[in-house]
């Protein structure tokens, strides 16, 4: 079949971003002998002229539209993104007749109430590189749809149980890394590199396991340096390494690394670690094969409140990361997330010490956590009365502990205001 790929995303405002998932799905149908034409809109200003020339020059059989990010996970000022995507699949739906599957990390969160409010035919959940091409395959001859995993259709939810990839290796990594590189000409953007899916660390509010699973699953460290070296020999050596938790498990990140300076291989790459895991070895390792900055999820200053948040790391550990991190000349941007359950005015001001104390380069304070369906953050939500049983929560929905919805906000506010590394 032919089949008109569209990346909806436009959200631009921490960085731009290029389309992995999509690529990666791209490839795969590619291998799977179906003709793929690609379309990013990201930075486009006119998305209707943008989708209309590509179905007029492609003459699509199918087209499928990528879903990254549904709102800003902003409480002050959220923006509701999927409006944009809304965009782009009416004017599918006004110019060609093929018919229209939804995807994406997104999209994998809200898998009803997103094709319900996108009015699509089909929505994939999770994993497409093995979905998509089939579904193309039952499509072009007219096979039944039931049983295939993820797949929901208006009305009828999900019919075939959902699978995830037992293991990463016959993913076309190093196709997608082609078709990224062809699609931008901007060597400073920092490119998209995935070497692990899914994550068991069951953080109360976290949507990572709608989206790739619990069971962490890892591409072999030689085959992601070799992709690596598709990006630098084209002329790419800035890299952002997308997984959840880079440092899980520490063996496998040590590997990595030498896998690149075995190739000789030194781009510059940030990733994101999870507080905890990390000894001197592994912090040389990462200096040594490019590491030039990473994020630290630490969430709150409080020991308290990340047990409530269900993290396996305490203050103690996060106070060690950064001090190897800083010995070995790699940068910190820590995130510092208010107002969870069991936050007092207490916890707050200890988090501000806390950060003033470890002092990263760069810190992202956030007021207010986004609640995600099907997460403890949500069930407890429910109890409490912040959100209503049968809530799909497409729209942008928060918690923030009622005692400090009147005082939190304005003195973040004007904690951040004095602080010219904090982005509030």
């Amino acid at each position: 079949m032919k089949v008109l790929l569209i990346s909806g995303n436009q959200e631009d405002v921490n960085m731009v971003t290029l389309p992995l998932g999509l690529a990666l799905v791209a490839a795969s149908a590619e291998r799977s002998g179906h003709e793929v034409a690609f379309v990013d809109l990201m930075r486009s200003h006119d998305v209707r002229d943008r989708v209309a020339s590509a179905i007029r020059r492609f003459h699509p059989e199918a087209i499928g539209v990528s879903v990254r990010n549904v709102d800003d996970q902003n409480m002050a000022r959220p923006r509701f993104l999927l409006e944009q995507v809304k965009h782009v699949v009416d004017a599918c739906r006004e110019l060609s007749d093929a018919p229209l599957i939804l995807g994406g990390a997104g999209y994998s969160i809200f898998p009803e109430a997103a094709l319900d409010h996108l009015g699509a035919d089909f929505g994939i959940q999770g994993e497409g590189e093995e979905v998509f091409p089939e579904l193309l395959r039952r499509l072009a001859n007219g096979r039944d749809l039931d049983d295939l995993p993820g797949l929901f259709r208006p009305g009828m939810g999900c019919r075939g149980e959902r699978r995830f990839s037992r293991t990463l290796d016959e993913i076309p990594w190093s196709e997608a890394a082609r078709r990224l590189t062809r699609t931008t000409k901007d060597p400073e953007l920092m490119l998209p590199v995935q070497t692990r899916r899914g994550c068991p660390m069951r953080c109360s509010y976290c949507s990572t396991p709608m989206i790739e699973g619990r069971t962490l699953r890892k591409c072999p460290p030689d085959r992601a340096a070799s992709f690596i070296e598709t990006y630098v020999q084209n002329g790419f050596d800035r890299l952002f390494i997308t997984d959840n938790t880079f440092n899980l498990p520490p063996s496998y990140a040590k590997d990595f690394c030498r896998a690149l300076l075995s190739r000789g291989l030194k781009p510059s790459w940030h990733c994101i670690l999870y507080p905890g895991n990390l000894d001197e070895e592994l912090a040389e390792l990462m200096a040594r094969a490019g590491c030039a900055g990473v994020s630290l999820g630490f969430e709150s200053g409080s020991d308290r409140i990340l047990k409530r948040l269900n993290k396996r790391f305490t203050r103690r550990d996060v106070i060690h990361d950064r001090s190897l991190l800083a010995r070995v000349g790699i940068p910190v941007m820590g995130f510092l997330l208010l107002g969870a359950p069991g936050e007092t005015r207490d916890s707050v001001l200890e988090s501000f010490e806390f950060l003033d104390m470890l002092n990263p380069e760069r810190v992202r304070l956030t007021v207010g956590v986004r609640i995600y369906p099907k997460t403890p953050l949500a069930r407890y939500a429910e109890r409490q009365g912040v959100v209503t049983p049968g809530d799909d929560l497409l729209r942008p929905t928060f918690f923030l502990e009622p005692g400090l919805r009147d005082w939190l906000p304005e003195t973040a506010e004007a904690w951040a205001s004095e602080r010219s590394h904090c982005i509030y």
